[in-house]
């Protein structure tokens, strides 16, 4: 696994063995970098169930200012704890959140500020992860005005969209894993 774009463009990214994490493929984040493009400069932005990091650390490679990762594993935490450190991805620019995503977005919204991007990319296997995950972050108020959520989840059967959140492009597809894109209502 590498980054595919920006400063740091071609370098390689851990992760753990075994099929415990499933990183989001090359493929699928040139999609996703291809379509959030400029809005990325300056934009802060959460990574959930992070795994190895490897969005939260594409997006910083292409002028994200921070990110924060949140991720309970121990495997993929190690993993994602050594790319930052491999990249020189310090506090003032990624910090590392290790605990239930859930459990997690009361702590944020006490501690950070709105995001303008987020990705979720809950485990397939925990049904309704997603929509829980969608529903907190809106009750927190986690995103800023506009904001943007990406989420990586099966292509089979709908996400249900909570009502503060709209589509602002097609899901796209990638065999059995999909992309669904919504922004924050204004």
């Amino acid at each position: 696994m590498r980054i595919i774009g920006g400063t740091d463009r071609g370098r390689r990214l851990r992760a753990p063995r075994g099929l415990g994490t499933r990183p989001t493929a090359d493929r699928m984040r040139v999609t996703l970098f291809d379509v959030l493009g400029p809005s990325l400069a300056g934009a802060r932005v959460l990574d959930l169930f992070a795994g190895t990091g490897a969005v939260g650390i594409e997006a910083l490679s292409r002028g994200a200012a921070r990110a924060v990762f949140v991720e309970r594993d121990r495997a993929p935490l190690r993993a994602l704890r050594a790319n930052l450190a491999a990249l020189g991805l310090g506090r003032a620019r990624a910090r590392v959140v290790a605990g239930d995503v859930l459990a997690m977005l009361p702590v944020l919204a006490a501690s950070e500020e709105p995001f303008d991007l987020v990705f979720l990319d809950p485990p397939y296997a925990a049904a309704g992860a997603a929509e829980r995950t969608l529903a907190g972050l809106l009750a927190h108020g986690l995103l800023a005005p506009g904001g943007r959520v990406v989420v990586q989840h099966p292509a089979r059967g709908a996400l249900a969209v909570p009502a503060g959140l709209a589509p602002f492009r097609e899901p796209r597809r990638f065999g059995d894993t999909a992309l669904t894109f919504l922004a924050a209502r204004r």
